[in-house]
């Protein structure tokens, strides 16, 4: 672009770097964003052990720059953004917002009581997993494109990681202080996938309302969002499969190679088939 660019085109080439994957710049802030996401989770995994006290203070440090990078993106996102309010309102800019937030509050508040309610707000972070959607929104990768059915697949895989993810984040926030079968998150997240893939071994329970109520929450929505995104994937596959041929008389489109009559009417169709040959 020659010459300065004017204000407007400034905001567009943010909005843009931050879209982009097919660019080297693109390619290389979604990969770094990626990354820096799943540090953040791991971080807060990390925390949620009993470590050396040397090793809690660089976890915190890390937690506090990655989130910094995470506020800044946040910022440009609404600087680039067409939209402001409509880019505010957008389901995974609040999820940004709120992922960071308590992390920023400590660091403004360390030793007021905001700063010490808020704290155990920090696992909100785990929420940062619903980010990698963002990943998915197209068929276009870091790597190249992908076809419908890996994309779906990948969705499906995504969708059931961010459940046991946030259901586990959330059952260990309200969990851990008074559970002691629940001490790390590795505790919750063992907790959460046997109790949604319905195994149940008994061996940890809830002891609060909330945990009760996260517990709900995650097998609700195993229920409702995995068999969803799955028969996406088979209804896919099984159009593929069938030829594209609409009934004259009923209107259903779609029919196996070898039918000569209508599935839902039985009207002959095979002479239309034919004629495609």
């Amino acid at each position: 672009m020659a010459g300065s660019p004017a204000p407007s085109d400034t905001r567009e080439q943010v909005q843009f770097y931050l879209l982009d994957h097919e660019t080297p710049l693109g390619k290389a802030i979604d990969i770094a964003l990626l990354a820096l996401n799943l540090v953040f989770i791991a971080v807060f995994v990390a925390e949620t052990y009993p470590v050396a006290d040397g090793t809690a203070a660089l976890l915190w440090r890390a937690e506090v720059a990655i989130a910094a990078v995470f506020l800044v993106e946040y910022g440009l996102r609404l600087y680039g953004a067409r939209d402001r309010a409509t880019e505010f309102l957008n389901a995974y800019t609040m999820v940004d917002l709120l992922a960071v937030l308590p992390t920023v509050v400590i660091v403004a508040f360390p030793v007021s009581a905001v700063g010490v309610n808020i704290g155990f707000l920090r696992v909100l972070r785990v929420i940062r997993v619903l980010r990698f959607y963002r990943f998915t929104d197209d068929a276009e990768f870091f790597f190249g494109t992908i076809d419908d059915n890996t994309l779906r697949a990948t969705k499906l895989l995504l969708t059931v990681l961010v459940i046991f993810f946030i259901t586990a984040g959330l059952f260990y926030s309200v969990e851990h202080r008074h559970n002691p079968g629940v001490t790390t998150f590795g505790d919750a997240f063992y907790y959460t996938v046997v109790t949604i893939t319905t195994v149940g071994f008994g061996d940890i329970v809830p002891v609060t309302a909330a945990g009760r109520w996260v517990t709900v929450g995650g097998i609700i929505a195993g229920i409702i969002l995995v068999p969803w995104q799955a028969g996406k994937i088979v209804r896919e596959w099984r159009s593929r499969e069938k030829i594209s041929v609409t009934c004259p008389n009923c209107g259903l489109s779609y029919h196996d190679p070898d039918a000569s009559h209508c599935k839902a009417c039985g009207h002959v169709i095979y002479q239309e088939y034919d004629s495609r040959q």
